[in-house]
């Protein structure tokens, strides 16, 4: 009877969100479609370069620019963006539309593509001409979600139910999200912070048996089981303090990173843990070396300190993680990056001398380092690449991530690397508003089961790869297969219906009995009024974890998010 319920609440959901989305007026649709700036916005972008000297603020990745500039990418323009290295400035998102729009005016008739471009000029147009000195409260929002039945929680082990979301926590019940988005800038300085009030429900302790498991594959001691508390915190998802510097903007404090081109998430860093502390030197601008770039093209690059929390094996690790982007061709990216956890209490001290053993160690090291002062930490390597397709340049776009642990690269050791690969049709034929992705996603190598203990796993780092219990790359976790695919209808761009599925299946060789997930999901996002964003989701989730419960069980999410822009705007 439950089930019943379950199957006919996701159906009259899917039944309502067309209906909702076409709600949208005509007008508004004709004027995005229409293929002229105003006169205003038409200067600005001929103008012959905009500031490359001021600071400007990061944008938060649950943003409407980063899917409209990636389908403007992958429609065959914006050759400029970096698909692998989010999170990018509002400026720096400006300069790729002023790269974009000569070659935008030579294609008067794709409609699409001026409707995208004509909505990120209107909305990125003010930091071009805003006064240098000002403040913003960008938005207020509110997300209550309710979800019925056991979900799963631990990407580490079991899996998730909800994937990418910052670290949020969440349990069976009613669960809720309170927060905002603002900035100051002044000249090259910019304050950005957003910050949150998080609820969620507690949950009892696992068994002792499960406890037990977990001590076995994770090779730690046996812990006592305890309740999981009733959350009611306040946390600072970001909240940095940067500084522009020749095209580079050097920041201290928390921010989103997401190194990889997939949506899934990047398999080096995502979004699915909560961000960390760290200083920051972000290239945001593209830069040209003679000779170098004249083979590899213009690159950016990105470098990153901090520190991770909630671990015990050793506590309080050092992270950093270095990742450089190169663009040979207009249709070509490809990035190598490298993250690294090291120091830690009772195991190495943090030094200049221990970063740089770290920094600089890349061979192979006996056991008896790894356990001394001069262990390098874990390292993880990972390559990643976007290509839009000969002669499908504005179609089809392919891309792959992939990641290895004690290697120079996945390059040097394919057989012992995990893989992401994804394919995005940038839209329909006869359905130009509609597209449709894939992804795949393994870490679970082919014929070298380690139980779990390789990928985002090491033998003296055990939970290094988490921050506050959440993994800091794929939402796979260890020893996984499965993948995502997702159908969108955009409205406009800022507005869309989505239908989505998701598959994760963990390997026996490392949680006994294996575990499965089956995830089908949909998403509207609407716009009630022009300062006023609705974020409808709905879920329906079976997994099977013969370690945490017998039979096949299920639990139902649904939550709408309200988002309030008011654009409440201060300068000097």
């Amino acid at each position: 009877m439950r089930k019943a319920k379950l199957v006919a609440r996701c159906t009259a959901l899917l039944a309502l969100l067309p209906i909702c989305g076409r709600a949208i007026p005509l007008f508004a649709q004709q004027a995005l479609s229409n293929p002229t700036l105003p006169r205003a916005l038409d200067n600005l972008l001929t103008e012959p370069s905009l500031s490359n000297h001021q600071g400007s603020v990061f944008i938060p990745f649950d943003s409407w620019i980063y899917p409209a500039i990636e389908r403007l990418y992958s429609l065959g323009y914006v050759d400029s963006a970096y698909l692998g290295m989010r999170p990018w400035t509002r400026l720096s998102c400006l300069h790729m539309l002023e790269e974009t729009y000569p070659k935008l005016q030579r294609a008067p008739g794709d409609a699409e593509a001026w409707a995208i471009f004509r909505s990120l000029a209107e909305e990125l147009g003010y930091d071009a001409v805003a006064p240098t000195t000002r403040a913003e409260v960008a938005n207020l929002y509110v997300r209550p979600m309710y979800i019925q039945g056991p979900p799963l929680n631990d990407s580490y082990h079991f899996g998730q139910t909800l994937i990418n979301d910052d670290g949020r926590p969440y349990q069976h019940g009613f669960n809720a999200v309170l927060g905002f988005n603002a900035s100051a800038q002044s000249h090259r300085l910019t304050l950005q912070v957003r910050g949150e009030y998080q609820h969620a429900p507690g949950r009892a302790a696992y068994p002792q048996s499960v406890e037990a498991l977990i001590a076995q594959v994770d090779v730690t001691p046996l812990q006592t089981p305890e309740a999981v508390p009733q959350a009611d915190v306040f946390r600072l998802l970001d909240a940095n303090l940067a500084f522009q510097l020749a095209g580079h903007e050097i920041s201290v404090g928390k921010m989103e990173d997401q190194w990889g081109p997939a949506k899934s998430g990047g398999m080096a860093l995502s979004n699915n843990a909560e961000p960390f502390y760290a200083l920051r030197i972000n290239r945001v601008e593209p830069l040209r070396i003679p000779l170098l770039s004249d083979i590899l093209g213009p690159f950016r690059y990105e470098g990153i300190l901090g520190d991770l929390k909630g671990h015990r094996y050793p506590n309080a690790p050092w992270i950093h993680a270095e990742k450089f982007s190169f663009k040979p061709t207009r249709n070509l990216e490809f990035g190598f990056s490298r993250v690294v956890i090291f120091a830690g209490e009772g195991h190495v001290p943090l030094t200049f001398g221990s970063f740089w053993n770290s920094f600089t160690g890349f061979s192979n090291v006996s056991v008896a380092q790894k356990q001394s002062r001069n262990d390098p930490g874990a390292r993880h390597s990972s390559f990643d690449f976007t290509w839009r397709l000969p002669w499908l340049e504005k179609w089809l776009t392919l891309y792959s991530d992939s990641i290895v642990h004690d290697d120079v690269s996945p390059l040097a050791a394919p057989r012992r690397a995990a893989f992401e690969p994804g394919l995005y049709l940038s839209h329909v034929p006869g359905l130009p508003h509609v597209d449709i992705r894939a992804e795949a996603v393994n870490t679970d190598p082919v014929g070298s089961s380690q139980g779990g203990q390789f990928l985002y796993y090491e033998n003296i780092y055990r939970d290094g790869y988490l921050n506050h219990g959440n993994l800091l790359g794929s939402w796979m976790g260890r020893e996984g297969k499965g993948g995502q695919a997702w159908i969108t209808d955009w409205f406009s761009p800022k507005t869309f219906v989505q239908i989505g599925y998701r598959n994760a299946k963990v390997s026996k060789n490392f949680i006994p009995g294996g575990t499965t997930q089956n995830d089908f999901n949909a998403r509207a996002v609407l716009r009630l009024k022009p300062n006023l964003e609705l974020n409808a989701f709905a879920q329906l989730e079976y997994w099977k974890v013969p370690a945490l419960a017998n039979g096949r069980q299920e639990d139902f999410t649904g939550s709408f998010q309200l988002t309030y822009y008011p654009k409440l705007r201060w300068h000097r």
